[in-house]
């Protein structure tokens, strides 16, 4: 691969992941703190990334894949969130903030789907070069934690306080803006030809034409496990920085940033692990790690058992990885080649749709009825409930999953 086309395609990641990270991890926080969201109004904020995610594969099918250059849909699209992440940050109560966000997500979505696609359309040999432009959308997360925690302090108790948290948004715009003009300086990439003339399948963009692959059992159970664990993720993005602030740990967005440093380096481990363990037994150490995380959380506390919140920190890594980019492997080797594309899709909605979808008001509800019922024990007894359904998930998985090979029927012809 070129090394200018090496720097562009790394940069575009760098901002692409910058950009969510800068306000994406506080969130919660701001919500909470300077806007007086209760439980509820948090989870359906939250909730907005999931009807993205559902929206995402129309508008990238439908628009991007068939009428305009990629690169200009990006950067249009990144001009657009500029102005919807400025908007959030001048929004006085969560009822203004809503439909920026809503909006927002629909936007930011479908800018990730094209960001790989682009990607993926100038890289010759995607498996050889794309981790190695994609672990630069890692680093960009990493450096947005970095900067809010040690440049400008904003997650300090103090700059929590007096409203410090609405700068992310403006910072988020900033560098929105800065992609949105660095994307026409990207590689052009027309839309394909041969879409063009073809009729738009939505069933078959998100993923409808691979529900027959739930007629294998081990399939089935590997696609509902994946659904009901997003219920417990949907807590750690939605109250995990919450938690931290509350419990006194100092420069708590850049702590959490530990935990894309912890997936990078299992992402460099899969292969290892793979030829000793196989798929069962690294989904279900992803599972297991999600229960430990939780359990760690509502363990420990910002003194003497801080260290508990960083080990559930640092567990982010096999949680992510082994759940889900072993899955994400799982489901490309069991679908084979005619129902790969749209397994994938099928998955992604799954999980980031309609699992976290639920998981998000589920833990909107659980903080409402815990602040009310048990406001003493409510950081405990919230991570009891994630804790829980991991536990569930896990033995789900561990007796009814088994290893199976892509069914022959099932295979390109």
């Amino acid at each position: 691969m070129r090394p200018v086309l090496r720097v562009q395609l790394s940069l575009m990641m760098f901002l692409e992941y910058f950009i969510k990270g800068a306000w994406f991890v506080t969130l919660g926080t701001y919500l909470i703190k300077s806007l007086n969201a209760s439980g509820m109004e948090v989870a359906n904020i939250f909730a907005t990334q999931s009807l993205g995610a559902v929206f995402a594969p129309f508008f990238v099918g439908f628009v991007a894949d068939r009428y305009f250059n990629a690169e200009r849909v990006l950067s249009a699209l990144h001009l657009i969130g500029a102005g919807l992440l400025y908007g959030m940050s001048q929004a006085p109560d969560v009822t203004h903030f809503y439909p920026y966000v809503f909006v927002y997500f629909m936007a930011y979505m479908s800018s990730l789907s094209l960001s790989n696609g682009i990607a993926f359309r100038h890289i010759e040999d995607a498996k050889k070069y794309f981790p190695g432009v994609r672990v630069w959308g890692t680093i960009g997360w990493i450096c947005s934690g970095l900067v809010i925690s040690y440049l400008f302090r904003w997650d300090a108790p103090e700059s929590i306080q007096a409203g410090a948290l609405h700068n992310t948004f403006i910072m988020g715009a900033v560098c929105s803006l800065l992609l949105a003009f660095f994307s026409l300086a990207l590689p052009k990439t027309p839309p394909q030809v041969k879409l063009r003339d073809e009729k738009f399948d939505f069933g078959k963009a998100i993923g409808l034409d691979a529900l027959k692959l739930l007629k294998q059992r081990s399939f089935l159970i590997f696609f509902v496990t994946a659904i009901v664990i997003c219920i417990p993720i949907s807590f750690y993005y939605q109250n995990a920085n919450p938690f931290l602030v509350n419990a006194g740990i100092p420069n708590p967005t850049a702590k959490m940033a530990l935990g894309q440093f912890s997936e990078a380096i299992c992402l460099l481990l899969i292969p290892f692990f793979f030829r000793r363990l196989g798929y069962k037994k690294m989904i279900l150490l992803g599972i297991a790690a999600w229960a430990l995380r939780y359990l760690f959380f509502a363990y420990g506390n910002g003194q003497e058992r801080s260290f508990l919140l960083l080990f559930g920190i640092l567990l982010h890594g096999i949680c992510y990885d082994f759940m889900f980019v072993v899955g994400q492997i799982y489901t490309d080797r069991i679908a084979g080649e005619k129902y790969k594309a749209s397994a994938q899709g099928l998955i992604t909605i799954a999980m980031y749709g309609v699992g976290m979808l639920i998981g998000f008001w589920v833990a909107g509800a659980v903080s409402d009825y815990l602040k009310t019922a048990y406001a003493v024990q409510f950081w405990e007894y919230l991570w009891f409930i994630p804790a829980g359904i991991s536990g569930f998930c896990l033995v789900l998985f561990a007796l009814f999953f088994k290893e199976e090979k892509a069914v022959p029927d099932m295979k390109a012809r």
